[in-house]
């Protein structure tokens, strides 16, 4: 896979770390707007993937048999950060269906957000599966094994129906064969697909605008953007770039970040899906490029509060500035110079 030398690390005034890019946006009819380095290549989406799992579980009914609101819907789509709304919301899923939370497989770890990791420390508590970033989609996907009537016990697995319903959307809002997509296992447990940046870009676009789609995949995913629209800290987190996008959008922008330095936007209003990937995998390089991009595709929010994600500062340990992550600037290219 290939990219472009896109975001710089600067100490001094000097690069000292270089982060390629591949990235590709599709515009409303379909066609590639904008293209950097290796877009025809199978890549795993990981968690840019969960908003489709999500409209899985809400186009099997599920809301409406189990009365999950949009707190809940938009956990399901999160990567959260165990604040304590993500696990009420969590729990609250666990609670509606009838499952408790050794229901999840998902595997534990600490909150990602550090005042709400301090406070289960200090209160003497130890983090389980429900703080697991992946719980709410976790609890989503039981929501839709109860559903299908299938097993539980399964879910993480690749031949369970749940799984077979996930990729299946996926594959229409790809337009591609979900066969054919490489699976491998995520970090929480459950299939991971891999498909191209321009399939995932069409499939950001599908999301942006809903047109070109099935009727009831369209409003699936209309119900799950709405959700994490309206209460974008419940995908992301306090201070988390996705939240902060959302929020300064204001209805405009729904994002997804993945693991590995995956990114997917909808941008609404300007009707065009965009994903990334930093080759590296480097979480730091993201929140730049994404930012670059959208600034020069249209869409990006002008607001303050993004102004430490597109151009994050490197401080020393004693919190002076000394350097700063900067992406160059991108320009559409035009579909037929591709």
């Amino acid at each position: 896979m290939t990219g472009q030398p896109l975001v710089h690390v600067i100490r001094g005034d000097r690069v000292e770390s270089v982060h390629h890019i591949a990235a590709c946006a599709v515009d409303g009819a379909g066609r590639v707007i904008y293209a950097v380095g290796s877009i025809d290549v199978p890549v795993y989406w990981r968690s840019s993937a969960k908003p489709f799992i999500a409209a899985a579980v809400v186009r099997s009914g599920a809301i409406e048999r189990f009365g999950l609101d949009q707190h809940e819907v938009a956990v399901m789509a999160a990567s959260h950060a165990g604040e304590p709304f993500h696990i009420e919301a969590v729990r609250s899923i666990l609670n509606k269906i009838g499952l408790s939370e050794e229901a999840l497989q998902c595997g534990s770890h600490a909150p990602y957000n550090a005042t709400a990791a301090r406070a289960l420390e200090e209160n003497g508590e130890r983090f389980t599966t429900v703080h697991n970033n992946c719980s709410g989609k976790h609890a989503g996907i039981l929501a839709l094994c109860l559903m299908l009537g299938c097993n539980i016990a399964t879910y993480t697995e690749l031949n369970n129906p749940a799984q077979q319903v996930i990729l299946a959307l996926c594959g229409r809002l790809t337009g591609q064969d979900p066969k054919t997509f490489p699976v491998a296992v995520d970090g929480c447990g459950i299939p991971a697909f891999a498909a191209s940046l321009e399939s995932a870009a069409l499939a950001f676009m599908r999301f942006a605008t809903l047109d070109g789609i099935d009727a009831r995949d369209a409003q699936a995913l209309k119900i799950v953007r709405d959700a994490m629209i309206a209460h974008p800290r419940y995908v992301a987190g306090t201070g988390e770039f996705d939240s902060a996008l959302m929020e300064a959008g204001n209805g405009a922008i729904a994002c997804k970040a993945g693991a590995e330095g995956v990114h997917g936007d909808a941008l609404i209003d300007e009707r065009y899906g965009y994903v990334q990937k930093v080759l590296d995998g480097a979480k730091r390089a993201v929140a730049p490029a994404v930012m670059a991009a959208l600034y020069g595709l249209g869409g990006a929010p002008a607001a303050a509060e993004l102004e430490s994600f597109a151009q994050p500062a490197i401080a020393n340990r004693a919190g002076a500035i000394v350097g700063e992550i900067r992406a160059k600037a991108v320009a559409r290219a035009a579909v037929q110079n591709r």
